[in-house]
């Protein structure tokens, strides 16, 4: 099982809407999440916008490109684009690059 942290950065004019809108995350998009083997998804998020994602899964590209193909991701994308800063033109799962884990206690 692959432990992947990311970053991306939220917008920190949009940070309330962003916390609420992951409050009612579409039953669908869940259970699209759980089907592609994203397990123990977290998201954390500091008040100047810096987002910090942990996902445990088999295989991060995997996980990656079988949500890509879904119909519930690509709505969900479009909904969330604004969130981000973003200088690149793509979307928020576009953008997610491991960082190396150097440490890790069991």
């Amino acid at each position: 099982m692959q432990r992947v942290c990311f970053l991306l950065q939220v917008k920190k004019d949009r940070l309330a809407e962003y916390k609420e809108r992951h409050k009612a995350v579409w039953p669908e998009m869940l259970q699209a999440l759980s089907g592609t083997g994203w397990h123990n998804y977290s998201l954390f998020l500091r008040d100047d916008g810096l987002l910090v994602g942990y996902v445990e899964t088999p295989d991060f590209q995997a996980a990656l490109d079988g949500m890509a193909g879904l119909e519930v991701n690509a709505r969900w994308q479009a909904e969330m684009r604004e969130f981000f800063e973003d200088t690149t033109g793509r979307n928020a799962d576009e953008r997610m690059r491991p960082l190396e884990q150097v440490f890790y206690l069991a």
